[in-house]
């Protein structure tokens, strides 16, 4: 079984503080670059699963600063360098506290509020009689706050500004953005025979600049369909073939577990998390058209470390 990297304790010259999220560990150095590491942790319902998933930190990673590069034409984003395929150095920006997420297809959790009766979502009406993983007219922005702890929650884009999450005029801004960026990677995915089924951005302010941060179009964050069958599979109501970890929300969903406080969570056995690996790696291959090279575990921590401070001494 290969070991999977669950936790990161550096000390970065220059470094002011550490934030661990549900999968990356963030070091600021001095007030101005972000260190983040990105661990082979999986969540779920915004539950950080027990198990690790050998080499989804790395899929992620190198994922995200393709196309970081593959969109820095359409809006300047926070990355500097990827010194290690675990980690990603670039600009601390001032986030704004929503994700914008856009959707393409109505599945996964539009789906279930759809099933269950909701013909509106985040303040956007959807048609009746849609079916699950039936394609929108049109791209549909169904943003969420971003909580720091807890759980991210459904909210239109009038209550945003009217809590005064974002002004008028930025709100206009970013839905624009994230409609051109999720076009964007629809053309890049179909190009590898993928639909890119929904996705979430995140965006902050360098110097007062709207800036893309984050990871994008990765299976965490985005959701992906094969073209190849998608037709004969949505005729006959059938699951389709997907490269996203929404299958790991399924598998909890049929142990029982919803992210429910105070349930555990069910039992990963070896095959499963194997299993979860495998699908990183193949949407990897898929999306890049590349083979996955897998990185050397061997003292993961002495080689993140030493190309962490190679970069940063080129930086400060």
């Amino acid at each position: 079984m290969t070991e999977a990297i669950l936790h990161s304790g550096f000390h970065f010259p220059g470094q002011t503080e550490k934030y661990e999220g549900k999968v990356r560990d963030t070091y600021t150095i001095d007030g101005k670059y972000l260190v983040m590491v990105v661990t082979d942790r999986i969540s779920a319902f915004d539950v950080i699963l027990p198990r690790g998933i050998p080499f989804k930190g790395q899929v992620l990673n190198l994922i995200a600063a393709r196309f970081l590069d593959a969109t820095s034409d359409i809006i300047p984003n926070w990355k500097i360098e990827v010194p290690h395929p675990n980690v990603m150095i670039g600009r601390k920006a001032e986030p704004f506290m929503v994700e914008m997420v856009v959707r393409g297809y109505l599945t996964g959790h539009a789906w279930r509020e759809y099933r269950d009766g909701k013909r509106e979502l985040c303040g956007v009406p959807l048609p009746e009689g849609m079916r699950e993983h039936q394609k929108f007219p049109e791209p549909v922005i169904t943003p969420t706050t971003k909580a720091v702890t807890g759980h991210d929650e459904d909210i239109s884009q009038e209550e945003i500004v009217a809590q005064g999450l974002l002004s008028s005029d930025e709100m206009k801004k970013l839905s624009a953005l994230s409609l051109d960026l999720f076009r964007r990677g629809t053309e890049l995915a179909a190009r590898k025979g993928l639909i890119l089924v929904d996705t979430k951005y995140e965006f902050g302010k360098v110097d007062g600049e709207i800036v893309l941060i984050d990871e994008i179009h990765t299976p965490d964050s985005s959701r992906y369909f094969y073209t190849d069958g998608y037709q004969e599979r949505f005729d006959k109501g059938e699951n389709q073939k997907q490269l996203s970890k929404e299958f790991v929300r399924e598998w909890l969903i049929q142990q029982g577990f919803h992210g429910q406080e105070g349930k555990s969570v069910p039992n990963m056995s070896d095959e499963f998390v194997l299993a979860v690996s495998d699908r990183y790696i193949e949407l990897y291959e898929k999306i890049t058209g590349e083979p996955f090279q897998r990185g050397d575990l061997k003292d993961i921590s002495g080689s993140i470390e030493e190309a962490v401070n190679l970069t940063l001494k080129k930086l400060r």
